[in-house]
């Protein structure tokens, strides 16, 4: 990842590596992984005397790998759903399949449903502290945290990161699914939580596509004299934000790849075919002209705890 970062900022001066670089995204880069060469720590200690931005970037690069790594662990180790668990469903679509098929249905679900919900959950760890370092900022939790609760100033409240007098929000979407009254709450006066304690709130939301939450997220900011950032415009505040370097890092390793990936495929045509295989040991996936397997280790026919 040193290596990585060095290529991607023009940084000169290392050792020359003795091996090929893996790409931050490349398939084989895994928990076995071995390069040799350099010891990492003195390798570091020389990167950052040539740029010490590089210690941000290095970090970002480390945390992508760290989820990236935990989600395929995720994938080989998340059991499949027993017939006691999902059974019941089977009522809603009776006879419409024959039985082993009908029950087969039912466990690929479930088990796709976890996996889906698992990578939702990950994704907002990974894209919060990722960006926050990625501008320079700093993030707080609650307990030592300089915004405090309008109703009740004894308890501080959780801010993506701060820059200098701006407290960020930074989100992937809001969506209209309504969350918990008290959650919602909390989201709407956040802005005038910030804005009694000296700072200028900010909502930053990747995704740009209007809902009536999102306008009266927006909305609370305005009012509270804050700035909001939606879609390409939150882009381009992140990299204009960012240093030189990290504004690299946000091109290449979050905004490219989103992009690459949603424009490949357009809400007016019919989605590839899926197959998924058991092959005890493996899953198969194969969507359209691509395939990947993923080997499994997971108990079969026993329902494990979530992970928190």
């Amino acid at each position: 990842m040193i290596y990585i970062a060095a290529h991607d900022t023009g940084v000169e001066g290392l050792p020359q590596p003795i091996s090929t670089v893996p790409d931050l995204f490349d398939d084989n880069f895994g928990l076995t992984f071995k390069f040799p060469g350099v010891d990492a720590r003195e390798l570091f200690e020389i990167a950052l005397t040539l740029n010490a931005e590089l210690e941000t970037y290095v970090a970002c690069l480390a945390t992508i790998h760290k989820f990236r790594l935990k989600y395929r662990q995720v994938l080989q180790t998340q059991p499949f759903a027993t017939m006691d668990q999902v059974g019941p469903r089977a009522l809603l679509q009776y006879k419409q399949l024959e039985n082993r098929s009908l029950a087969a249905l039912l466990v690929w679900r479930k088990w796709l449903f976890d996996i889906d919900n698992r990578a939702a959950q990950d994704t907002g760890y990974l894209f919060e502290p990722v960006i926050s370092a990625a501008l320079g900022g700093a993030s707080f939790g609650a307990r030592n945290s300089p915004i405090r609760r309008l109703n009740d100033t004894s308890k501080g409240r959780q801010i993506d990161c701060v820059i200098d007098n701006r407290a960020y929000e930074i989100k992937i979407r809001v969506t209209i699914a309504a969350s918990g009254q008290g959650r919602w709450r909390e989201e709407l006066t956040f802005p005038a939580e910030a804005k009694a304690a000296g700072f200028v709130p900010v909502l930053v939301v990747l995704d740009p596509t209007d809902n009536p939450k999102l306008a009266e997220l927006v909305e609370a900011y305005l009012a509270a004299g804050g700035e909001r950032y939606l879609g390409e415009d939150a882009w381009n505040h992140l990299r204009a934000t960012a240093s030189a370097e990290m504004a690299i890092f946000l091109g290449k390793y979050i905004h490219a790849p989103l992009d690459a990936v949603v424009e490949s495929l357009s809400d007016s045509e019919p989605l590839p075919d899926l197959q998924l295989t058991d092959l005890m040991t493996s899953v198969r996936f194969k969507v359209g002209d691509g395939s990947w397997s993923v080997p499994r280790n997971a108990q079969r026919g026993v329902q494990e705890a979530d992970e928190d």
